[in-house]
């Protein structure tokens, strides 16, 4: 990756952005807290705890306003926490349990008819911890933060993540099917289903509608998306199979959040996933560097195509113009000005540095954020 002058670049103006940006945090995702911000502030047995959270990069959502107090409501949980990793873990809890948000509850489905959880979480002290591909867990979030503190890995996956989750606490076997997403998967017509819930189970017939819906609108149809190298999900290579794509409303939604107590700092991610993925499939979320990532200089958290974010490791790319210098604001709209460049997909992301400024920049429609 090029380097760059992030001295010359910090005054840079913001990535420009398509319409419909949204915001629902009460301060400037550029700027450091000011003194009404602390004084509105909660202190928590002393430490003053900022936290800005995301509530994925895609379409404009349906119902912005009830999405935006979600979002408010997350913050002020984060916010009311001692450390910078309850923080995120608060925050993020809120919005998996509501279906508005591809993550817990009401996330995406995967081919054979199963709604996957994925989460990732990183401290400042590099502590970090991750877990995917789960059935019936709400909390992944809550799961990764277990893998960090009471292993000695970085990942678990599957049904032995699901197990994991069950002896540390977590609820398992939650219905993690919302309404919304039983007429959405009904509406999919995957092969030989019966319903919402029933897929088939050869893997061959799975690949072939995989490869006709993911990261379309459904139907197969869809288009202006990737191109094989920046593909936003689609098929890779030039071949017969590869095809223009593009992302469906909240086709790659996450949720996330980054805050810091002024000194330690903590970033986390979790999602549904993507709709119409293979079964199995796992994205950038729980991949460290990749969805989530936290240095003692700040952390990041990225949303949007998850196999280009992956690839190009927004998250750390992000963190590490901040252990270059740079400021929260210019760290993020390098970022995705870099992944814009470099793929045809949809991204965003939201930073914030130790002292608690903030940034965020994103080149999909939209991308609600809610600070504290």
């Amino acid at each position: 990756m090029s380097t760059i002058d992030v001295g010359a670049r910090s005054g840079a103006p913001a990535l420009s952005r398509r319409p419909d940006s949204t915001h629902a945090g009460s301060r400037s995702a550029s700027s450091p807290p000011t003194e009404s911000d602390r004084t509105k502030s909660r202190w928590v047995d002393g430490w003053n705890v900022y936290v800005i959270a995301h509530g994925g990069a895609g379409s404009p959502a349906d119902e912005p306003d009830d999405r935006a107090a979600v979002l408010d409501e997350a913050v002020d949980c984060g916010a009311d926490t001692k450390t910078p990793l309850s923080a995120v873990r608060a925050t993020v809890r809120v919005l998996e349990v509501d279906p508005g948000f591809n993550a817990g509850i009401g996330g995406a489905v995967q081919s054979d008819g199963v709604p996957r959880t994925d989460a990732g979480v990183m401290c400042g002290d590099g502590r970090a911890g991750a877990a995917a591909a789960m059935p019936g867990v709400a909390h992944a979030v809550d799961v990764a933060g277990a893998v960090a503190t009471e292993t000695p890995h970085v990942l678990l996956a599957g049904e032995r993540a699901v197990a994991f989750a069950d002896s540390v606490g977590v609820e398992t076997g939650v219905d993690l099917w919302s309404d919304a997403s039983r007429e959405r998967w009904a509406e999919a017509d995957p092969p030989d289903s019966g319903g919402a819930g029933d897929a088939p189970t050869d893997t061959d017939v799975q690949l072939a509608w995989v490869r006709e819906r993911f990261g379309t609108d459904g139907d197969g149809t869809g288009g202006g998306g990737g191109n094989g190298t920046g593909s936003g999900g689609g098929v890779d290579g030039d071949g017969p199979d590869a095809v223009d794509r593009v992302a469906p409303p909240r086709d790659h939604d996450t949720v996330g959040a980054v805050a810091t107590d002024g000194e330690r700092v903590a970033a986390a991610t979790s999602t549904g996933g993507r709709w119409y993925a293979l079964a199995g499939r796992v994205g950038d979320v729980p991949q460290v560097g990749a969805g989530f990532f936290a240095s003692p200089a700040g952390g990041a958290s990225a949303t949007g195509a998850g196999e280009d974010i992956a690839r190009e490791g927004v998250a750390r790319r992000a963190v590490e113009l901040l252990d270059q210098g740079a400021e929260a604001s210019t760290a993020a709209h390098i970022a995705i000005e870099e992944f814009d460049e470099a793929t045809e997909s949809d991204a965003g992301v939201v930073v914030m540095d130790s002292e608690g400024q903030t940034g965020e920049a994103y080149n999909s429609p939209a991308m609600q954020t809610a600070e504290y």
